[in-house]
């Protein structure tokens, strides 16, 4: 079995240029891959084009890197909770794509499944469909949307061993299995990281055939997005 362990973010990001487009999991901030984003913004790497669903809070997750002028294009589905991608947009400093929160997610599976493109209802008749392909099928009309090309695809799993088969954890899975088999170099930072034969082959979500790279992430901060509790009464 092939070992895929690196030692930490900085090995397992070597290779990594400015310019390059990545994939980066999780939703909201549940899920993101914390170590890695923390190794990018040390690289001081820039223009890079990232896909992911959010482009994090102001002063965490994507928000570290569009702080430092690092990202070019944000291709995501929902970005409403940071107001310096809002305000980059606005004045044309961050070219922006976005896309329905499904076709995202069928986008980032086609590309790991070897598939160019598919036709979706989703966006028809919409600024969602500008410039691009339709098509008519049993009286319906759909878009022609192309799968990704990344260089680097970066996740965040609960458990992995060191052959990079992962498992992840409840609602932070979300995107993460989709873009872990779409990078030409997928980066697996895990919470826990175990020996081959530790994990149950009926739990495991990505198997490790997607994952180049896997080291065990540290100092996770885990900070809920919007925090919404009762008052006392």
């Amino acid at each position: 079995m092939i070992n895929k362990v690196v030692k930490d973010a900085a090995e397992g990001l070597e290779g990594l240029r400015s310019g390059m487009t990545l994939m980066l999991g999780g939703f909201g901030l549940c899920g993101i891959p914390e170590n890695c984003i923390t190794q990018l913004v040390k690289l001081g790497v820039n223009d890079l084009t990232c896909i992911s669903n959010n482009a994090g809070v102001d002063d965490f997750g994507l928000g570290l890197l569009l702080h430092q002028r690092q990202i070019k294009k944000m291709i995501s589905s929902y970005v409403g909770e940071n107001d310096e991608f809002e305000r980059q947009m606005l004045n044309g400093e961050l070219e922006v794509e976005l896309i329905p929160q499904g076709t995202l997610a069928e986008r980032c599976r086609a590309t790991g499944a070897g598939i160019p493109a598919f036709y979706t209802p989703a966006g028809y008749g919409t600024e969602v469909a500008e410039g691009k392909e339709t098509r008519e099928f049993n009286g319906k009309m759909y878009v022609l949307e192309h799968a990704f090309n990344p260089d680097f695809a970066f996740v965040k799993a609960w458990k992995g061993d060191t052959a990079g088969n992962l498992i992840y954890k409840g609602t932070a899975r979300n995107f993460n299995p989709l873009m872990a088999m779409a990078g030409k170099i997928t980066v697996a930072e895990v919470e826990e990281l175990v020996e081959v034969g530790e994990l149950d082959p009926n739990q495991i979500h990505t198997p490790g055939i997607f994952v180049q790279r896997i080291f065990q992430g540290v100092n996770y901060e885990k900070r809920i997005e919007q925090r919404t509790v009762r008052q006392k009464k």
